[in-house]
């Protein structure tokens, strides 16, 4: 794979995760739910170290991330409706919409771990980081079924 290619695949994942640590790190400030809090804050963590992992193998294959949103502007930003769904305090409401989060940065995993030709210790990393971006999604699916069910 090209220099440019892997860059931009990259760049595409280093925004997923950028997305989900905001998004949990403020669902943590705002929501009430204590089990909640712990939740969220156990992927903010995740995804953060996941981008430094990320942008150490970049400065390693002598990459550059972008500073700028390369992605159209907010356009999808997974958590954007996160926000509204703590104002709406709705249990359900909060799940779901990081649920939909987290069905993003899974599509953009997968889309990462079809490109042909990573380096080597790259495509280890991110096989690494999908594992725990499914569970993270299985997660917080199984928590968002629950509430649903105990309506």
């Amino acid at each position: 794979m090209e220099a440019k290619a892997t860059q931009a695949l990259l760049n595409e994942l280093l925004e997923t995760l950028k997305d989900g640590e905001k998004g949990y790190s403020t669902a943590t400030v705002d929501v009430e739910d204590h089990d909640l809090k712990q939740v969220f804050k156990k992927y903010a963590v995740q995804r953060d170290g996941f981008l430094t992992e990320l942008e150490d193998q970049m400065h390693q294959l002598n990459l550059k991330a972008d500073e700028e949103s390369s992605i159209t502007g907010t356009v999808h930003r997974a958590f954007i409706n996160l926000k509204a769904a703590i104002t709406s305090k709705s249990r359900e409401s909060i799940l779901n919409e990081c649920e939909r989060g987290e069905d993003y940065a899974v599509k953009a995993y997968q889309t990462a771990l079809k490109a042909e030709g990573l380096p080597g210790q790259l495509k280890t990393i991110i096989e690494k980081q999908y594992q725990g971006i499914q569970e993270a999604h299985n997660e917080i699916r199984s928590l968002r079924d629950a509430a649903s069910a105990s309506k």
